[in-house]
């Protein structure tokens, strides 16, 4: 199936010309629920042209085509996440490829992880092959989540190559040595204000080897708190009370990256709205 099939038009050639890209996050998290009414002005004022809603369970795929349905500015992902694949029915890979094949949709979040668990890794890369190939048929972006398995993950991609514009490896956590090696096979990376954490100076350091033709920016909404000074607003979880991490955080990592890498914010601004294109152009329109 081509990659055009994956696609339809986007509204985000209507909004301003300086824009963000949130390339990952979790809006459908019930976290972030009281959050749900006032999506399109959290956008607004936040510069939000592009906001990438991962999915992460059949549980939460129609939720988060309720959240496309809102506003054309945010671009559905609907995968199954590694830490889910347990509440998996026999359906679930039919059900994703009717999630993807309504059009303007992306696959995310799938993955590997060994830091959840270790006991189920089988099953963990049946899941996440047959996801792929179903990328591949539908020529869509990916994007991956992966803990500790690193290396098993580099194997797989290079025995079965993506065949769409890309994938994205989302707050990327391996080893500096691998990045050129995941790039060569069509790998995008996206950076959470997590890593501006004291205690995350050495991946900060993998980041920033990392060309900036293949980097983009993400929240990870509601989890992967950044510190005070990478925040644009506090918000906390309305059952727990402690804080999250809110979606217009990601004026604050723009700064954040802007600074760290010595460049304009509208410098900055303007190359992730070009990756983001490149990445997630079929689906775009």
């Amino acid at each position: 199936m081509a990659a055009m099939e994956c696609s339809s038009q986007t509204a985000i050639d209507k909004v301003p010309s300086r824009y963000l890209v949130d390339a990952h996050l979790h809006w459908q998290d019930p976290r972030l629920g009281t959050l749900s009414p006032d999506l399109q002005q959290v956008m607004d004022s936040a510069r939000i042209g592009l906001a990438v809603v991962n999915g992460t369970s059949q549980r939460d795929w129609p939720l988060v085509h309720a959240l496309k349905q809102r506003s054309l500015q945010v671009l559905p992902a609907f995968g199954l996440h590694p830490w889910y694949i347990e509440d998996r029915s026999a359906s679930w890979l039919f059900e994703l490829s009717n999630w993807l094949k309504q059009g303007r949709a992306v696959m995310g979040e799938i993955g590997l992880d060994r830091w959840h668990r270790r006991d189920n890794m089988e099953d963990q890369v049946r899941v996440f092959l047959d996801q792929w190939a179903l990328a591949n048929e539908l020529g869509c972006s990916v994007t991956i989540h992966c803990l500790k398995a690193w290396g098993r993950l580099l194997e797989l991609i290079k025995a079965h190559p993506h065949r769409g514009p890309g994938f994205l490896i989302h707050s990327y956590s391996g080893p500096a040595e691998m990045i050129p090696h995941f790039m060569e096979l069509g790998a995008f990376f996206s950076i959470s204000g997590y890593f501006a954490h004291d205690r995350k100076v050495h991946q900060l350091a993998a980041f920033k080897t990392i060309p900036m033709h293949r980097l983009l920016l993400e929240t990870d909404a509601p989890d992967m708190l950044p510190p005070p000074s990478c925040r644009s607003d506090e918000w906390n979880d309305p059952q727990s009370g402690e804080a999250i991490n809110h979606p217009s955080n990601i004026e604050a990592i723009y700064r954040f990256v802007a600074k760290e890498w010595g460049m304009r914010q509208e410098e900055l601004e303007e190359a992730m709205q070009q990756n983001a294109r490149i990445l997630f152009g079929a689906a775009l329109g």
